[in-house]
Order: structure tokens, then sequence, then C-alpha cells
């Protein structure tokens, strides 16, 4: 459906993908489970995967030629930009250089964990925007044990100085260490949370993005996406709500 001159069948596409073989990659488009820039694909559809958004039952279908996307285990002390004025040392030179990269979101320079690092535009931007509920896991050892009250105000959401924060899924772990799952993405949210109810952040780490987990990745390290695992990751971000219609004259831890 596009004009460039790197077009190619969208079950090809697909399959190179890794959404299946071409004959089930056909399939998905003969039972209408794939758009290309929202319209229904057919059968001979031809694309340039680098400039057509194709989704697969709703989701984002990462596609596009020359994509990487790397799970990084964040240590703490780096931060999580391209370069730093103060000479701290930056994800990206925990990462390969080529191709060029960029961190999908941001952890504090003290916070460890996960954190995807792509070239992968269309994703990043689903990934990060508030409005696609893309869920995020963390461990907490805070001071002192929390309560059963002070774990309920977490469930329930905590007045901030921006506003009240969404319901969020909060559990004891042991003694001093909770495990919390937020889809917001404000600043420094956990720790300003867990300060809200008494307990300040000594230790904070993400341990999931969306269904993506890896407690076998030491800190430092950093590992490819498997196909499965992108696909997870598209699969976590919440559809687009359908803009109201309007007329339309004629003539943005």
């Amino acid at each position: 459906m596009s004009e460039s001159g790197d077009e190619d069948r969208l079950q090809k596409v697909l399959a190179r993908a890794g959404f299946g073989s071409r004959r089930v990659c056909e399939n998905l488009i003969i039972d209408g489970r794939v758009t290309i820039d929202g319209t229904l694909a057919i059968i001979g559809d031809k694309v340039d995967p680098s400039v057509v958004r194709i989704e697969v039952d709703g989701v984002l279908a990462p596609v596009a030629p020359g994509l990487v996307h790397y799970l990084l285990n964040k240590p703490a002390g780096v931060v999580t930009t391209a370069s730093d004025p103060e000479g701290r040392p930056t994800v990206l030179e925990l990462v390969p250089s080529d191709p060029r990269v960029f961190p999908v979101g941001r952890l504090d320079l003290m916070t460890e964990g996960l954190l995807i690092i792509t070239n992968d535009g269309n994703l990043a931007q689903d990934l990060t925007h508030p409005s696609r509920g893309v869920e995020k896991e963390y461990l907490a050892q805070v001071v002192g044990d929390p309560s059963p009250a002070a774990v309920r105000r977490l469930r329930e959401g905590v007045e901030l100085d921006d506003g009240l924060t969404a319901p969020a899924k909060v559990s004891r772990v042991t003694e001093g260490v909770l495990r919390l799952t937020i889809h917001e993405g404000r600043n420094r949210q956990i720790r300003r949370m867990c300060e809200a109810v008494g307990h300040p952040v000594q230790r904070l780490v993400r341990t999931r993005i969306g269904g993506v987990g890896d407690a076998g990745l030491k800190p430092g390290s950093w590992r490819p996406l498997t196909h499965k695992e992108v696909s997870r990751l598209a699969g976590a971000i919440r559809p687009e709500a359908p803009a109201p219609h309007t007329e339309v004259p004629h003539g943005s831890n």
C-alpha cells in the first residue's frame, strides 16, 4: 500500500518479523487480523515496513528493517540518558553502539533493574505513553515494615504534589520489602508513594516491564529480546481509544 521502492508482500514482512510461516501469516490476513495504517489488509498487499504502521489483532507489529530491542539490567549509579554533562556512566555505554539506540523511559540514577533500549520509535512511544497502561513491576526495600493500612493506601492511590496516583498492585514480600506494580510514568513515582506513607525507599529494582522479565540477567548485562518478548511487550499496550467524531470543515523511577 506504500509507493516506496522497498515494498514487499505483507505475509513475507510478517513472517520475517517472527509471526510464523508465510502460510500462517497469510491466514492472519485472511482472518481480518492485520491492518495497515488502520485499514484492513488483504492478500496481495505490498508494504514498505519502514513507513507504514502494521498491527496484528490491534497490536503494533515491529516489522521495520534494522530494528533492535535490548533488555538491560541497569545498575545503580548509571544514568538513563545518551550523555551526561557530569561524566557519569550512561546506559548506552552498556549496549552496542551500532545501530544507534535510545532508552525507553527512564530509571532514576540509583534505581536498578530492567530497561528496554531500542531504535523502535513506534514501540517506544506506545510503551511510555501514560494512556497505554503498560505495567512496570518493582521490588522496593523500604525503611520500617509497612502496615496493612499503609499497603492499602498504596493500592488505592496516594496524594502527591502532582495529584492522586492511580490504583496500584502492592503486596508485602517480606519484612521491609514491597512488590509494587504501576502503569503510570511519573517522575520518581514509587519513591514518592512510599515516602508519602512513611516508608522511604532504601533500594529500588524494576523487575518486569509488561510481560517481560529476566531474574537471571546480571546487573550491567544486556541481551536481545526475542520475537516473542517483543510481541509480548506490544501486547501489553492498551489499545488507543478512538477519537470522538467531529465535523471537519471543508477546504505530548
